[in-house]
């Protein structure tokens, strides 16, 4: 569906060749999604002036691709959209959790990725906690929060704790917060970018999660293969760890959070695959709220970030920007090819059959 002026975008082209390879970002393995998402970032990285990054193979071969930025840029903090921001990012990258998988070249060089926009989205919250409550009661309706007490990024409660899940799993940022009885929530969130939701999982899934998939009364079909293999099996994952801290007590409640844009369907999809295999959750049970990029960013706004939200729009949901570069490299050129018509007996039949 050809996109209006005026109107949402609802379907995202399919890029011509020539215009990924004049951006540098014809990656033969992305799909529709990832294309489009790509060539956004090129299109930002241009517009701000910023050098190309280079991506090195395992045989060493070097190759420029529109999506990364060159080390200096990477290193000064403009893959983010604010010093502060960037700030936020090198002091979790110091300070990360025992055990955790910050990987620094791709948090601060890659412009696809889902870890920096994860900062990009939520790191002023970290400043302003005020913001952070106004935010989480703005995109999970009903929830019971007094305050925000705590943002941390890349955040388990028990990395290999058997009492959990007993392995490394984390969530991408996680928000603890106080409830007006006084005791203490988290909602725990899952971001995507450009991910399909195919991304490496793990060989096989301790014995942990057969038991706690039971016990915690989650799913329809707790025993169910497609849970532990792609594409649900980190949010089968991730929803067991914020469900076992739950039954541990550390929290009195807690909600399982997928945060990924409205165009990236194969993660939608996953998304809605996932929740048909929840049981209705109780009082005891961590719901899984699946929020869109953009209804995140509205709420950004909302609360009173207009700027920020609108610098986080232009970067990762102006999709308007690839329709004009579509829209520039198909267009009609030279000159009509229709011929000029010439007087027959299809004058008459045509009159006729007006």
């Amino acid at each position: 569906m050809i996109p209006e002026p005026r109107n949402p975008i609802v379907q995202l082209p399919i890029v011509p060749e020539r215009v990924l390879k004049a951006h540098r970002v014809d990656e033969s393995f992305d799909n529709r999604f990832r294309a489009c998402a790509r060539l956004l970032q090129a299109l930002w990285r241009e517009r701000a002036e910023l050098p190309i990054g280079t991506f090195t193979n395992h045989q060493g071969a070097k190759r420029r691709i529109g999506s990364l930025i060159a080390e200096a840029p990477a290193d000064e903090g403009r893959n983010f959209l604010t010093p502060e921001i960037a700030e936020v990012a090198r002091l979790e990258t110091a300070y990360q959790e025992p055990g955790a998988m910050i990987d620094r070249t791709r948090l601060f060089g890659n412009l696809l990725s889902s870890m920096p926009m994860c900062f990009n989205l939520f790191a002023p919250l970290r400043r302003d906690l005020e913001l952070a409550a106004k935010m989480l009661r703005s995109i999970i309706p009903g929830i019971d929060l007094k305050a925000v007490r705590h943002v941390w990024f890349e955040h388990s409660p028990g990395r290999i704790d058997p009492t959990l899940t007993g392995d490394r799993s984390a969530f991408d940022v996680a928000f603890v917060y106080e409830r007006n009885d006084g005791k203490t929530g988290l909602v725990a969130v899952e971001t995507k970018y450009s991910e399909s939701c195919q991304e490496a999982a793990p060989p096989e899934l301790n014995p942990r999660y057969a038991e706690l998939s039971h016990t915690s009364g989650v799913y329809k079909e707790p025993d169910h293969a497609a849970l532990r293999v792609n594409p649900l099996q980190q949010f089968f994952r991730e929803h067991l760890l914020a469900q076992a801290a739950v039954l541990r007590g550390d929290y009195a409640e807690a909600y399982f959070v997928l945060i990924a844009p409205r165009h990236n369907h194969l993660v939608q999809n996953a998304a809605r695959l996932y929740a048909s295999f929840l049981a209705k959750p109780g009082k005891a049970q961590v719901p899984f709220v699946n929020i869109e990029l953009e209804q995140v960013i509205e709420a950004d706004g909302w609360a009173g970030q207009e700027v920020h939200a609108l610098n986080l729009w232009e970067r990762y949901c102006d999709w308007w920007r690839v329709d004009e570069v579509v829209r520039d490299a198909l267009k009609a050129t030279g000159e009509t090819w229709l011929a000029k018509p010439t007087k027959s007996k299809a004058i008459a039949l045509i009159g006729k059959a007006a």
